[in-house]
């Protein structure tokens, strides 16, 4: 009996100090909360050269002999000093050193949903590029996307339009996908490449609806729609639909397809939009068979090149979240981490022999 009141003595003692830790972040969050300005954010950069550079440092360390590592490094240091006793005896003649612009690369990425919602941050981040960018930059956009909304996509693609109205050389690089509205953004691309297997294309509309009508009459519910104006709705989910419904939900679908179809070949010319445009997939090495694209490469590879020939910076615009936010991606994370370990584990078999 000792040891179960201690037990429960324990138990009480452990569920008060949970209550108050709880208790305590529930304030702060509802402070946070109250504190938080919608839309408030900043912009993320990274110095993609610098962060080579530091890999490359760290697997010398342990791949190379100590002597040979110190050897590079001073070797470094004599060329670097060489070069700027260069420069200042240049300037003491009086000769005009003035620096030539060295190409910078602005990096962005698109990670699309149904709804398109990367669009909010990116066009922050384009808009921070534009206020420094020149001719002789570059922007690179990472783009994964299976499509989605037409709306939405439309105006992630008209985000991208504002790079190519400044004369700003866009390269996007698809290394999984670019369907659909992905490949609608992929298109505006001064040079669009992708990884040999990436899909590309989809160059189509699709639509689709559930209709309860049968089952609600079954069980004697009435639906009551009340529109003005001939083609307010045409097919519904509730209602029963006609034919004449549907024929206006297809002309519909076939004038976006259209529209689809000549925003393509407006900005790939090249391209033979009514072979490609018919809701048909390609892989990347098939992708530039038909000029879907014009290179293939990673975009890592591309990145890693550019780093050679100018600098390199990530952009990323981060919206400022409050702590019951943060908490609860937090917990959203960890759950997802355990779920994907438990599928894994569950479905190895699979894939693995």
């Amino acid at each position: 009996m000792e040891f179960l009141y201690e037990y429960g003595l324990f138990l009480a003692k452990v569920a008060t100090f949970v209550a108050a830790i709880l208790l305590v972040i529930g304030a702060a969050a509802q402070l946070a909360s109250r504190n938080k300005h919608d839309g408030e954010g900043y912009i993320e950069v990274h110095h993609l050269n610098e962060s080579l550079e530091d890999m490359s440092h760290a697997l010398k360390e342990y791949v190379l002999d100590k002597d040979v590592l110190k050897q590079q490094l001073k070797d470094e240091k004599k060329q670097h000093k060489a070069e700027a006793k260069l420069l200042a005896k240049q300037r003491k003649r009086g000769e005009d050193v003035e620096k030539e612009h060295k190409k910078r690369v602005f990096v962005l990425d698109f990670d699309g949903d149904i709804s398109a919602s990367d669009v909010e941050p990116m066009r922050e981040e384009i808009t921070a590029i534009l206020s420094l960018a020149t001719e002789q930059d570059e922007v690179v956009l990472r783009l994964e996307s299976a499509g989605g909304m037409v709306h939405s996509y439309g105006l992630a693609a008209s985000q991208l339009q504002r790079i190519s109205d400044q004369n700003i050389p866009l390269v996007i690089a698809v290394d999984r996908v670019a369907a659909s509205g992905g490949y609608m953004m992929a298109c505006i691309a001064d040079r669009l490449i992708a990884a040999p297997f990436a899909v590309l294309g989809s160059i189509g509309v699709v639509a689709q609806i559930p209709n309860f009508n049968r089952l609600l009459k079954k069980h004697d519910i009435d639906i009551e729609m009340l529109t003005a104006g001939e083609h307010k709705r045409t097919l519904t989910m509730f209602g029963e639909n006609t034919d004449k419904d549907r024929k206006k939900f297809v002309e519909d679908l076939e004038d976006t397809h259209l529209l689809f179809k000549e925003f393509v070949a407006e900005h790939r010319p090249q391209l033979d939009i009514e072979r490609v445009a018919n809701g048909d997939v390609w892989f990347g090495k098939r992708a530039l068979e038909h000029q879907l694209i014009d290179t293939i490469s990673t975009s890592d590879e591309y990145l890693v090149n550019a780093c050679e020939e100018g600098d390199v910076y990530q952009v990323r615009f981060v919206l400022k979240k409050s702590l019951s936010e943060r908490l609860g991606s937090l917990v959203s994370g960890s759950l997802d981490r355990v779920l994907l370990t438990w599928w894994e584990r569950a479905h190895r078999s699979r894939f693995f022999s």
